[in-house]
């Protein structure tokens, strides 16, 4: 059967759309739904509060941080020794006042939120941006190191710059290092919108609590997990897939959660942890053991130990057979 060709004339297609006035006035029936699902007790909204932080500004905080922690990587233009001052002096007031004004933000929703008094915000936004920024220098030996490890553990790795360009465990763990100091500084919102930043770029999940010691790697890095509680000793390595999480959450008397008890693991120095590897609650795992792919681990595992699961039984068969 053939199809009937219809010609291109190269006119523009327009249709008129007539609004007819039957529809339009069942609108504010609508509208006073919608306002009433607002004001409802368990309705999930944001008004009559403070300002929260802007999760743009977030960003744009982090693009800047960026290039004080590696310094003519991500810029757009070259930078050069006689203009380093200069290039660091604006980065660093960038950085004071937008950081403060998001951490007053959130000192202030905090404060509302809680019902509890709001003393000086804006006067510890500005104080707990200066305690950041003090922390830059210690940020940066601890993210060199954090590259070092990649180019080491890696051999497929060419130099530290393409590990530094491209590699998204080094944003997750730069991300990860900047909202852990946050964190310390109690800082609410801030840290955990800057690490789901990270996870939802790199596919890689640390929570800003977690802590997490010197020459940190994670190889290839897609689906890794890190809880609140996660204690991660130094030079340790872990590959895509493995998840660091709880075994159960403890409630109280009348069935909430009970927040901020150790339910996570512990990686002693130089464990090493292969591909979708599960390690669920409070457990240690030993100094410089090593945990192969595929297992799952809720006991504690002494230092110098391997652990793999058994080997499966493989059926091989001729792919001609019953043809």
């Amino acid at each position: 059967m053939e199809t009937e060709n219809i010609p291109l004339t190269g006119e523009k297609c327009e249709i008129e759309i007539d609004f007819v006035e039957g529809y339009r006035s069942q609108l504010p029936a609508v509208i006073e739904e919608i306002i009433g699902s607002v004001t409802e007790e368990r309705s999930i909204s944001h008004f009559n509060s403070a300002l929260i932080p802007s999760k743009e500004s977030v960003t744009e905080i982090l693009e800047e941080l960026k290039d004080l922690l590696f310094p003519g990587y991500y810029r757009k233009q070259e930078i050069h020794t006689y203009s380093l001052s200069y290039q660091i002096g604006s980065g660093v007031n960038r950085v004071y006042e937008k950081l403060a004004s998001q951490i007053a933000r959130s000192i202030r929703h905090e404060c509302r939120r809680l019902n509890s008094l709001c003393t000086r915000c804006l006067d510890r936004g500005q104080k707990e941006a200066l305690a950041f920024l003090r922390k830059i220098p210690h940020l940066r030996r601890m993210l060199a190191g954090d590259v070092q490890a990649a180019y080491d553990g890696d051999p497929a790795a060419k130099s530290l710059d393409e590990i530094i360009f491209s590699y998204p465990c080094i944003l997750a763990i730069t991300v990860y290092r900047i909202a852990h100091e946050l964190h310390i500084q109690e800082v609410p919102l801030l840290p955990r919108i800057m690490t789901e930043y990270a996870h939802s770029i790199t596919g890689i999940d640390i929570h800003p609590g977690a802590s997490l010691g010197n020459d940190f790697f994670i190889d290839h890095g897609t689906g890794v997990v890190i809880g609140e509680t996660t204690e991660i000793g130094n030079r340790v390595k872990i590959y895509q897939g493995v998840t660091l999480g709880a075994l159960s959450f403890p409630k109280d008397s009348e069935g909430n959660l009970i927040r901020g008890r150790k339910r996570h693991p512990t990686l002693e120095d130089e464990v090493t942890i292969y591909s979708n590897a599960t390690i669920l609650g409070p457990v240690v795992i030993g100094a410089r053991s090593v945990i192969g792919g595929n297992t799952w681990i809720t006991h504690d595992v002494p230092p110098d130990t391997v652990v793999t699961i058994d080997q499966p039984g493989l059926r091989y068969h001729n792919g001609n057979q019953g043809k």
